[in-house]
């Protein structure tokens, strides 16, 4: 093999740190992740719906004026609504924080 055909091989050991600290920082932000919480509404926030970083439903709130039990599909429907906007939220959340971790990179399997 030719003089230098390892050139890069060297600093293979600082390259692993790198990753290592950058899996480190990734574990402790998705912790931190879980954590946080972000909210939506429908109806005018006749329906309010909280959800975490890991897009779990934390809390969902009624408008008394909203309960109208000859309309239970309008209130299933804003409840649907935003559970839904709850998780696209949190799933934005979770892609910008991790965005910044990673400069933009589409590493599969983090999120």
């Amino acid at each position: 093999m030719a003089k230098g055909g390892f050139k890069g091989m060297g600093n293979m050991g600082g390259m692993m740190k790198q990753v290592q600290q950058m899996q480190k920082k990734m574990q402790k932000m998705q912790a931190e992740l879980e954590e946080k919480e972000v909210e939506a509404s429908a109806g005018g926030g006749a329906v309010t719906v909280r959800v975490n970083g890991k897009k779990e439903v934390l809390e969902v709130n009624l408008d008394e004026d909203v309960v109208d039990p000859d309309d239970i599909e309008m209130l299933q429907d804003l409840i649907i609504a935003a559970t839904n906007e709850a998780i696209r939220k949190a799933e934005e959340m979770v892609s910008s924080e991790m965005g910044k971790l990673t400069g933009g990179m589409n590493i599969p399997g983090l999120m």
